[in-house]
């Protein structure tokens, strides 16, 4: 089986995750990288979009899941983004990275960022 890297990268929403008072009620800046073990000979071969996933499918699942819910953890929020691309596409192994430009560390830094891979036998 061919595995073939898909990837969506650089999505940016303004959502409500975090620990602090102040990320839950104002939100800020998430961002997502995705990208996605899947064989695209079939798609490659009769250039239809049916035989590959759709990259805009899903980034309206990442969308629906950094805008809509809330976290406290951006670890629970890439395990979420994760078992819901395993579950709606015909992909072998995802990764995800969620990077928190302004998170509030106390100091000066770029941010945090958390990144997860995960296989179809591990959800």
């Amino acid at each position: 089986m061919k595995h073939d890297k898909l990837s969506v990268m650089g999505m940016i929403f303004h959502a409500h995750h975090g620990l602090e008072q102040d990320e839950m009620k104002n939100g800020q800046r998430f961002e997502v990288d995705i990208e996605m073990l899947t064989d695209i000979a079939q798609a490659a071969a009769t250039d239809n979009l049916k035989h590959v996933v759709d990259v805009r499918e899903v980034y309206r699942k990442v969308e629906s899941i950094v805008v809509r819910e809330r976290f406290y953890l951006i670890e629970t929020l890439s395990e979420r983004i994760a078992r819901t691309l395993l579950d709606a596409f015909d992909i072998h192994q995802v990764t995800v990275r969620v990077r928190k430009p302004f998170a509030p560390l106390g100091g000066l830094a770029n941010g945090t960022q958390i990144e997860i891979t995960r296989k179809r036998e591990q959800i």
